[in-house]
């Protein structure tokens, strides 16, 4: 689990298990996750190889996508589908994987309805609401 309040720690994190790949070391833990989504994410490899470029920028909305907090999403979903968590997130999961062509897209149609669901939660002051983001899910995979 990557959980932490320091930005620096955590994109720590990201790059030490990003330069043990590139180097063929043997990766621990959640280094393993890390480096098997951001295989999947090409466009941020020149970023997590170089950690002077990324250790402190700010990524701005209209600047795009924070590389870190969409593979940090991603990481999130593994985690949830590993351990079912919501309950009945793995069946979601299939379910938007039968409908798309491929496992990355239904991933990015779940990261829209975490990212909405911790947003409410945290707007609210609230832990996020499981059967709300559940029924995004199901939403999206009408």
């Amino acid at each position: 689990m990557l959980f932490g309040q320091d930005r620096r720690e955590l994109r720590a994190v990201f790059f030490r298990a990003w330069r043990k790949h590139l180097a063929s070391q043997p990766l621990e833990g959640a280094e393993r996750t890390i480096v098997a989504v951001a295989l999947r994410h090409p466009e941020y490899h020149q970023l997590l190889a170089n950690a002077e470029t990324g250790r402190e920028r700010d990524w701005l909305p209209e600047q795009g996508e924070n590389p870190f907090l969409h593979l940090g999403l991603h990481i999130a979903i593994e985690e949830q589908l590993a351990l079912d968590q919501p309950r009945g997130i793995r069946a979601q999961y299939a379910e938007l994987c039968r409908r798309l062509p491929d496992e990355h897209g239904a991933q990015h149609q779940m990261m829209e309805c975490l990212g909405e669901s911790l947003w409410q939660a945290q707007r609210a002051g609230a832990p996020p609401d499981a059967q709300a983001y559940l029924d995004c899910l199901m939403r999206r995979a009408r």
